[in-house]
């Protein structure tokens, strides 16, 4: 064993390495103690150096269920953290999730420690020995909402934990360290300078061979932690790209909801789109490019798609976040849409970390709505004689084809049913914008009768609609009007659904098939529709009016047009 006891104090600039000493200076350094050794023989091959821990300035950390599970463990048996809780241990960040690895079963010692906490444990594969484990969030209001943490543990892939690490996808996730010293990173690949330089970098020259969905990883963790791909990696991308026809929808489905639902969304899409991945996870896209658009439209639908989705990030940003930075709206655009919209924050905050379907959050499949909001104009394009280009119908078609995606993606029957309504319906807030006066009760009523729940969605995306419609074209009474039309809706929607979303019902089916003598069928639907509309609208306010209503109804109705003499 490594004797781990000199000062390295004087080593700082070996910090996550080890070294090799002899006679007090360094004769060699290595992600590993092995690396450090061979390093060191290299030279002083008759030698036998010290190998230390040079420690990370702040030394590393990890969650605190490290703690709880290590009393679980066996303690003869090395067992290592990996992957992405090392990595951004490395960054000062949080993690839900860890991943442990060791020779021996790993669904054994998941069994184990899930009996020790009294927690779940699910077999993830039997064959290849990983189990995995299900913890409540330690914050109870999160655990109240549903948000868990996950451990999985995982036999070696290979003979040994270096093995393991190199098969890999990128370096920046093959770190790893000791359950029992975890101050001391284990760093073969150099994944901790490459986080360091901002760089992204496979692991191998088959890694992307090996796993062609690591393209879509390489993707997102790009984005989200602003690095750069090395150019020996964007090849290998390249020329892995065919392999993601032959990997599952699920797991695509999954990385992809991963890139939608993380930051810096359109340069992901950019790059999918460069790199040949782009048909290959949304077949129905590549059809927007070039697809001209009459003023106010200042560019083509496709670069107006990724333009929205872009200025969606920006609005969910800025209006959907409690932690809220007064200074970052950094326009006078955006600056009003904060003062008029801001009051709303905490409502739209827990619209979106609301899931339609346990474990999707549903910010992701609303940038997945934005992204498909357009699909459907290819199909349906005219221009008339006058050279105007129209997309008559395009949110309905559109709508269809997100359906037929969502359910290549298996998302749930809940979650089709909300995508397609977005789609259908985000012309709404621009037909409202075209009538120069807010929008009427019985128009409110009317958009979310239509729309329910989506009409928060629609409401967001119809900011980020026409911010890429306009571009720096837009002039601010348009943008004023847009925002009092989506300040009436939602201010109808939280603070007075009972006026004009949901008016308590004034009658029921039985009172008309009773009072009027009616036969069950869709005429009474069509009348109680008739009075919901008419209490929203401000005309009825009690039961008598309601029964006047009716009654009037069924005698215009039931009188035959008069003729003329």
């Amino acid at each position: 064993m490594p004797n781990r006891g000199t000062d390295p104090t004087n080593l700082s600039a070996y910090a996550g390495r080890w070294v090799a000493i002899l006679r007090g200076r360094v004769v060699g350094q290595g992600g590993t103690p092995r690396q450090a050794l061979h390093a060191a023989k290299a030279t002083r091959f008759k030698e036998n150096p010290e190998i230390i821990y040079v420690p990370t300035s702040p030394p590393l950390s990890f969650s605190t269920l490290l703690d709880q599970i290590r009393p679980a463990l066996p303690k003869n048996l090395p067992i290592y953290l990996v992957g992405g809780a090392v990595r951004d241990a490395l960054l000062n960040r949080s993690t839900h999730d860890l991943d442990f690895v060791l020779e021996g079963d790993g669904n054994q010692i998941a069994r184990r420690v899930a009996n020790t906490l009294q927690v779940p444990f699910f077999p993830l594969d039997e064959e290849r020995g990983t189990g995995r484990i299900v913890l409540p969030h330690p914050n109870a209001d999160l655990a109240r909402a549903g948000e868990r943490y996950f451990m999985d543990f995982a036999t070696f892939r290979g003979p040994d934990l270096e093995s393991d690490l190199r098969a890999r996808d990128f370096t920046i996730n093959a770190m790893a360290v000791d359950v029992n010293t975890p101050d001391q990173l284990l760093d073969p690949l150099g994944g901790a300078a490459d986080l360091l330089a901002k760089r992204l970098r496979a692991c191998s020259s088959t890694a992307l061979q090996d796993d062609p969905l690591r393209i879509l990883r390489a993707v997102r963790l790009a984005t989200t932690y602003n690095l750069q791909i090395a150019p020996e990696t964007r090849h290998l991308m390249r020329a892995a790209v065919e392999g993601l026809d032959a990997v599952s929808t699920e797991r695509k489905r999954d990385e992809i909801l991963r890139i939608l639902g993380g930051s810096q969304v359109a340069t992901a899409l950019r790059a999918l789109d460069l790199l040949g991945a782009l048909p290959r996870v949304f077949p129905e896209l590549p059809a927007l490019k070039g697809v001209t658009q009459s003023p106010p439209h200042v560019d083509d639908v496709w670069q107006h798609t990724l333009q929205t989705v872009q200025n969606l990030e920006k609005v969910l940003n800025l209006l959907a976040r409690l932690a809220h930075d007064p200074d970052a709206a950094g326009s006078l655009t955006m600056g009003l849409m904060v003062l008029r919209l801001g009051r709303y924050r905490t409502q739209f905050h827990t619209h979106l970390q609301t899931p339609v379907s346990p474990d999707r959050p549903w910010q992701a499949l609303l940038v997945l709505a934005a992204l498909y909001h357009d699909v459907g104009k290819p199909a349906t394009r005219q221009e008339d004689e006058a050279g105007r280009i129209r997309f008559f119908g395009h949110d309905q078609t559109g709508a269809e084809m997100l359906v037929r995606r969502a359910q290549a993606f298996h998302l749930s029957n809940p979650e089709i049913a909300r995508l397609k309504n977005i789609v259908r319906y985000h012309m709404r807030p621009h037909l409202l914008s075209q009538v120069d006066k807010l929008p009427s009760r019985r128009a409110i009523y009317r958009f979310f009768r239509d729309t329910g729940e989506a009409g928060v969605d629609i409401c967001l995306l119809a900011l980020a609609d026409v911010l890429a419609t306009y571009g720096t074209t837009l002039a601010q009474d348009t943008w004023n009007h847009y925002l009092d039309i989506l300040r009436e809706l939602l201010e109808a929607w939280w603070e007075r659904p009972e006026e004009s979303v949901n008016p308590p019902a004034l009658l029921n089916g039985h009172d008309l098939l009773e009072t009027f003598k009616l036969s069950p069928g869709p005429e009474i639907g069509k009348i109680l529709e008739m009075i919901r509309e008419a209490q929203a609208d401000g005309q009825i306010t009690t039961q008598a009016q309601a029964f006047a209503r009716v009654e009037h109804y069924l005698r215009d109705v039931s009188e035959p047009p008069s003729e003329d003499i």
